[in-house]
C-alpha cells in the first residue's frame, strides 16, 4: 500500500471565538423554533454541541486551500463529532487540525480532517473526485442500516432560506447560494449544507430519546446525497446499545439511537447515523423558572 503524499499533514493551530449572538443564530439556522428559549435565548441559553462544527470549518477550508483536492467538485462526505465537555455560551478555544487519513477510492479519495481541543474531537470526511489511484487503503465501509423495523418515525421539516442563513455561520462555498456554482458540482440548484440538515435531524431525535439535543456526546453520519431547502425529511432512528450492535442495555445515563434521513422522492440524504445523548441532566424546559 501507498500512502498519501496528505496524509499525516498539519493544517496548524487557530483560535476560535463565539458569542451568544453566533450559538443563537446557529441553532435558528438549524431549525430551533423560536419558544425553545433555551436554544435561542441568552438569559437561558444552552450551545447546541454541533454548533462546534462552525468553529472548525477553517480545517477542510483550509485544506482545499493547499490544492489537495477541486474545491468547486470535492463534496462532505460524513461527519464525526466526539464532545468532551459542553460549550459556553460565549468564549474562545484554541483548536489544531491534521489530515488523520487519506483513503483511495479508485476514481476518488476521502481526505479525513480532523480538528482537536479541549472540548470536542470533529473529523471531515472529503470525498474528492480524481484524487484516488495511488495505492493506498480504501478505508472503512459504510455501516450497515439495521435490520430490524425502525422503532422512531420522525420529520424534519427544511425552510427555503435555511442555506442562505446556515452559510452566514463560516460555511460560504457558493454551491449553497449560487446555480451555477451548484451545477458546476453537479447540482441542478444550491443545495442545504450537509451539517445543517444533520444538526436539524438531531433536534427531534434528541425529544424522542427523552434527552436535551444539548447533551449530545458523540454523533456521526453520511451524506448520502444533498437536502435542498424545503424539503421535508422522513427520519427513522433505531434504539442503539452502548457497542452500537443494536438493542441492549445502555450506559449509565446515556441513550443511543442510528438514524437515516430521507426526502419526499425517497432519495437517501443522511445514512448510517449514529448519535448518543446524555440524559441524566434535567431539561431546563420543564422548570424555566429554576
Amino acid at each position: 500500500m501507498t500512502a498519501s503524499p496528505w496524509e499525516g499533514r498539519g493544517l496548524g493551530t487557530r483560535t476560535v471565538s463565539w458569542t451568544e449572538r453566533d450559538a443563537i443564530l446557529y441553532a435558528l439556522a438549524v431549525g430551533a423554533p423560536a419558544d425553545r428559549l433555551d436554544l435561542v435565548y441568552e438569559e437561558r441559553l444552552r450551545v447546541l454541541p454541533t454548533f462546534a462544527l462552525t468553529l472548525a470549518q477553517w480545517a477542510p477550508d483550509a485544506l482545499g486551500a493547499l490544492g489537495a483536492f477541486d474545491v468547486t467538485t470535492a463534496v462532505h462526505g460524513s461527519q464525526r463529532l466526539f464532545v468532551h465537555s459542553p460549550l459556553e455560551s460565549a468564549g474562545q478555544l484554541t483548536t489544531t487540525a491534521r489530515v488523520a487519513a487519506v483513503h483511495d477510492k479508485g476514481a476518488a479519495a476521502v481526505f479525513d480532517v480532523e480538528v482537536s481541543c479541549e472540548r470536542f474531537t470533529a473529523t471531515w470526511s472529503i470525498f474528492a473526485p480524481g484524487c484516488g489511484g495511488f495505492g493506498g487503503e480504501r478505508g472503512p465501509s459504510a455501516p450497515r442500516r439495521p435490520d430490524r423495523p425502525a422503532e422512531h418515525a420522525l420529520t424534519v421539516s427544511t425552510h427555503a432560506r435555511q442555506a442562505a442563513l446556515y452559510r452566514l455561520l463560516g460555511d460560504r462555498h457558493a454551491m449553497h447560494i449560487d446555480p451555477d456554482a451548484a451545477k458546476a458540482a453537479g447540482m441542478d440548484r444550491p443545495f442545504l449544507h450537509g451539517l445543517c440538515t444533520l444538526a436539524a435531524s438531531l433536534l427531534p431525535l434528541a425529544g424522542t430519546l427523552g434527552a436535551h439535543p444539548a447533551e449530545l456526546t458523540e454523533l456521526e453520519a453520511r451524506f448520502a446525497a444533498p437536502a435542498f431547502p424545503g424539503d421535508r425529511l422522513a427520519l427513522a432512528g433505531w434504539t442503539d446499545g452502548p457497542g452500537g450492535e443494536g438493542p441492549g442495555d445502555e450506559c449509565p445515563g446515556h441513550r443511543a439511537v442510528r438514524f437515516e434521513a430521507a426526502a419526499d422522492d425517497g432519495r437517501a440524504v443522511l445514512t448510517g447515523g449514529r448519535a448518543r445523548f446524555r440524559t441524566t441532566t434535567p431539561d431546563p424546559t420543564e422548570n424555566p423558572d429554576a
